[in-house]
C-alpha cells in the first residue's frame, strides 16, 4: 500500500481522480459527487435491484418496479465529525420512504434503515436558511416498528464488492 503521507497534494488529488474514475467504470459512481451519497446510493440499488433515477429528479433517488419512490441518503461517521445529520431533503412529498445508511470511516455500513415518509415527516426539522428539512439518524430510528432495519441487505452487497 501507498504511503499517502508522503505524496504531494497533486499526486494525493490525482490519485482521488482515480479512484473516482475507477468508482464510475464499475458503476458505483455516476458524478464526482461525495463518495458517500454515491456508495449510498449504490449499495441500495443493489441490495434491492432499484434503478437509479437521472441525475436532475427532485425528491427521490431511485424507484422499485412497483413506482415505489425512494430518498436514498447517507452519512459517514468519522472521528472528527460524529454527527448523524443527513444531508438536506428538500422535498418531503418526493418521495415514499427514506433509504438511510450510517458509514463508519472506511466506508463500511454500519447501520441502514428504510423510513416511511410518514415517519421521516415526524422526524424532520426546517431549516429556513436552506429552505429544507433536516433529519437526524439516530439510533432510536431502528426501535420504530414501521422501519425496517436493511443492515443486513447492504452488508451483503458491500461483501459481494
Amino acid at each position: 500500500m501507498t504511503d499517502l503521507s508522503k505524496m504531494t497534494l497533486r499526486q494525493l488529488l490525482g490519485l482521488h481522480s482515480g479512484v473516482m474514475e475507477e468508482l464510475r467504470r464499475r458503476g458505483v459512481a455516476r458524478n464526482e459527487n461525495n463518495p458517500t451519497a454515491n456508495l449510498s446510493e449504490y449499495l441500495y440499488c443493489r441490495a434491492y435491484g432499484w434503478q437509479k433515477a437521472p441525475n436532475s429528479e427532485k425528491g427521490f433517488s431511485a424507484r422499485d418496479s412497483d413506482g415505489t419512490r425512494y430518498q436514498i441518503k447517507g452519512r459517514r461517521i468519522h472521528p472528527r465529525n460524529e454527527s448523524r445529520q443527513l444531508s438536506a431533503i428538500r422535498d418531503l412529498d418526493g418521495f415514499d420512504t427514506l433509504a438511510a445508511v450510517l458509514l463508519d470511516k472506511d466506508y463500511r455500513v454500519l447501520r441502514a434503515a428504510l423510513i416511511p415518509s410518514a415517519v421521516a415527516r415526524e422526524r424532520c426539522n426546517f431549516v429556513r436558511h436552506t429552505n429544507s428539512y433536516k433529519f437526524m439518524l439516530t439510533d432510536d430510528i431502528w426501535d420504530d416498528r414501521r422501519v425496517t432495519d436493511a443492515t443486513g441487505m447492504l452488508r451483503t452487497v458491500e461483501s459481494e464488492n
